[in-house]
């Protein structure tokens, strides 16, 4: 299993859901950050530049199969990608143990919802 850490553009959001959406993988944890890199928080308004320290972001997080991740990586990569300086990174990582802790079911199968329980929550 791994984990697949995204730092994004705030605005590339729905761009990025619907892409992992339509390659089956809708579910992420989603935190709102603050950071810069290369770009050192200056950004770019109307051609002219501002320095504003830290620029907000978005942390997408994902845990899936090991088979999975070039998939979603692409999928996030392609959706998110701009062409300027700050469009983030991705970041993959293995991950040990999981569970579910509804059913206690552990490892890959904790990671797939049943499809009579999310038929449940619509």
């Amino acid at each position: 299993m791994k984990k697949i850490e995204a730092v994004i553009r705030w605005e590339r959001y729905e761009e990025v859901r619907a892409a992992l959406e339509a390659v089956g993988y809708p579910g992420m944890m989603v935190t709102e950050i603050q950071g810069h890199g290369v770009q050192r928080g200056v950004e770019v308004r109307n051609g002219k530049e501002y320095k504003i320290g830290l620029i907000r972001k978005l942390k997408l997080e994902i845990v899936c199969r090991d088979a999975a991740v070039p998939e979603i990586a692409h999928a996030i990569a392609e959706s998110a990608r701009t062409g300027n300086v700050g469009d983030g990174k991705i970041f993959i990582s293995p991950v040990e143990e999981v569970m579910r802790i509804r059913s206690g079911e552990t490892g890959e199968d904790a990671l797939e919802a049943p499809v009579e329980a999310i038929a449940a929550t619509r």
